[in-house]
């Protein structure tokens, strides 16, 4: 591990927020924070990140840059994605629904939740029916509940859980059981578990004042339901500076904390949770935080911290293969596969080999994004330099008051990006302000910590 260069990613955002659109100024670390794999088509991956996403449409062999302005969110970030097999991307962002049917090209903010005031919060699609959509919503003071849609989220309709007083943290389906559906909320005094049999015809509610925490824990968010048993979950509380894994086996109506990391002495993780992966039988879990990742099998008294990945994680499982993010800054990859449950690792995206927006001229993510690119890229030590235009249907290229005018050499055909500069490394390598912020950094060094992921704040 090399710090100098590290220092110098971390700084860079702080440093170019002097100069830089104000969407880049709030970021600090570059750092990646979701993966989604499109239903049906594994060679199209989606990574939502700190500083936007990146998309690769051929298996990770190259990845493109989506800036967050496109996609309508800024201090929003989704907890994840969706990537229908239609080709069809969803999030739930906090504030609103996105979707773009285009590959990532242009997103819309979806007008039935922004028009009511509703802040979409969490989103699920069961595998056996992509048609049907459920979204919670978690506007505090506002009246929230949980919506359906029967059209691939074209519109959408309430169910019968509403109320003026709860705020809905998360939805999930069970995937042995589509019909089973389980909501977490929570009020100021207490958190509840809702549990619908039937499509969320109706609902049951099941209160949990979890007195091992007291006087109150709070941002309870149910996380996943297992794969061949509709009635075991998982979930999170957060009390005292603490978060606690838990499992239901009995469908929502108990539950016990299953997390107890090496060394500590609390079952629980002194970081905010970025989420969780669970294998297909159910017997073994992994928990990421925003600097580590925990391993924890049926019948192991204590959870495992994994040496891989160092300063940031997230886990997703697609079968048996497990994507993991990681930390460019630390340790060379950003995404990895492990088939082995972490023990090794193999690299698919180091953030300095991010390419530039690879979306069609005049599409939302080429005019917006791909002009930012230049002052973008050194903060991931990506290429700066941009591909010339693409040829237009005149054979010209985009006209001189373009983003891209004097900025690219104008050529009417195809062209490959040029080849990346070498790598720089240690702060020598760069110039101005640059040097005196990595001076300056060396007694401030801390790691960054985002919160959980389903928060309903951004």
């Amino acid at each position: 591990m090399k710090l100098l260069p590290s220092l110098c990613r971390g700084l860079l955002p702080a440093v170019l927020a002097l100069h830089t659109p104000v969407a880049l100024a709030h970021l600090g670390y570059p750092d990646t924070t979701s993966v989604t794999v499109r239903r049906g088509h594994p060679e199209d991956m989606f990574v939502g990140a700190t500083f936007g996403a990146l998309i690769s449409r051929d298996s990770g062999k190259n990845w493109h840059w989506i800036c967050p302005d496109a996609m309508h969110y800024g201090g929003w970030l989704p907890s994840s994605f969706l990537w229908q097999a239609d080709g069809t991307l969803l999030a739930a962002t906090g504030a609103d629904l996105i979707r773009s049917k285009d590959g990532g090209c242009s997103w819309t903010v979806h007008s039935y939740f922004k028009s009511q005031g509703l802040w979409p919060a969490s989103l699920a699609s069961p595998e056996s029916n992509p048609s049907r959509l459920w979204v919670s919503t978690s506007r505090t003071g506002f009246p929230n509940g949980v919506y359906r849609s029967d059209d691939g989220g074209e519109t959408f309709t309430p169910t019968s859980l509403r109320s003026e007083t709860v705020v809905f943290t998360s939805v999930k389906v069970a995937p042995s059981n589509p019909r089973r559906l389980y909501v977490s909320g929570s009020t100021n005094e207490s958190q509840r578990i809702y549990r619908s049999d039937d499509e969320g015809a109706t609902w049951e509610e099941l209160l949990h004042p979890f007195p091992e925490y007291p006087p109150r824990a709070y941002d309870l968010f149910v996380l996943r339901v297992s794969d061949t048993d509709p009635d075991r979950l998982w979930a999170s509380v957060f009390w005292q500076g603490w978060t606690y894994v838990l499992e239901s086996k009995d469908g929502g109506r108990t539950f016990r904390s299953i997390l107890h990391p090496e060394g500590q002495d609390r079952d629980a993780v002194d970081e905010q949770l970025m989420g969780i992966e669970v294998s297909a039988d159910g017997n073994t879990l992994w928990a990421a935080t925003p600097t580590r990742l925990f391993r924890v099998r049926a019948g192991e008294a204590r959870a495992t911290q994994l040496s891989l990945p160092d300063g940031n994680a997230c886990v997703q499982r697609e079968g048996e293969t497990l994507f993991v993010c990681g930390a460019s800054r630390l340790h060379d990859w950003a995404l990895a596969t492990t088939p082995d449950e972490g023990q090794t690792y193999t690299p698919l995206l180091n953030l300095p080999d991010t390419q530039p927006p690879a979306c069609p001229y005049a599409s939302p993510v080429y005019d917006i994004c791909r002009p930012r690119w230049p002052q973008f890229a050194p903060t991931i030590e990506a290429n700066p330099a941009l591909p010339p235009p693409p040829a237009q249907e005149d054979g010209g290229t985009p006209d001189a008051g373009s983003p891209d005018a004097g900025t690219t050499a104008p050529d009417a055909g195809p062209s490959e990006p040029p080849p990346a500069p070498p790598k720089k490394d240690g702060c020598s390598s760069a110039s101005g302000l640059l040097p005196a912020a990595c001076f300056l950094a060396l007694s401030t060094l801390r790691r960054p910590r985002r919160r959980n992921p389903e928060n309903r704040h951004p």
